[in-house]
C-alpha cells in the first residue's frame, strides 16, 4: 500500500473542517442531532467558523505547487487538531458534552499525526 501524500492528508483535514465547521451555520438542529442539545448556539457557530477558516486556509496551501506545505500551515493544521481533540477528550471526561466527540477527537489525532510524518 502507498502512503498518503502529505498534500492528500491536508485536503482531507481541510475537506473534514469546512464541512464539520458549515454544519452548524446550515442546520443547527442537524447538528446538535449528532452532537446533542447546545446551550451556547452563538458559540458553536463561532467555533465553526473559525474551523472553516482553517479549513479554507489549509485547503489554499494544498493548491500550491509544492512537494510539502509551509511550515505555518504545518503549525495550523497540527496545532488545530490536536486542541480540538484536546477540548474533546477532557469535556467527554468531564461529560460536558457527548462520548461521540471522541470520534472526532481520533479523528483529529489521526490527522495531526499523518500531518507531522508524512514526507
Amino acid at each position: 500500500m502507498l502512503p498518503v501524500s502529505q498534500k492528500t492528508l491536508l485536503r482531507a483535514q481541510a475537506a473534514y473542517y469546512i464541512a464539520t465547521g458549515v454544519c452548524p451555520l446550515l442546520s443547527m438542529r442537524l447538528f446538535e442531532a449528532v452532537t446533542g442539545k447546545k446551550t451556547d448556539r452563538w458559540l458553536v457557530q463561532t467555533v465553526g467558523l473559525l474551523v472553516t477558516c482553517a479549513g479554507i486556509s489549509i485547503g489554499i496551501e494544498t493548491r500550491r505547487k509544492r512537494k510539502r506545505a509551509s511550515r505555518s500551515v504545518l503549525t495550523l493544521a497540527v496545532s488545530s487538531a490536536l486542541s480540538l481533540a484536546a477540548i474533546d477528550i477532557v469535556h467527554v471526561l468531564r461529560r460536558r458534552i457527548s462520548p461521540i466527540y471522541l470520534a472526532d477527537a481520533v479523528a483529529e489525532v489521526l490527522l495531526a499525526c499523518g500531518s507531522m510524518v508524512t514526507p
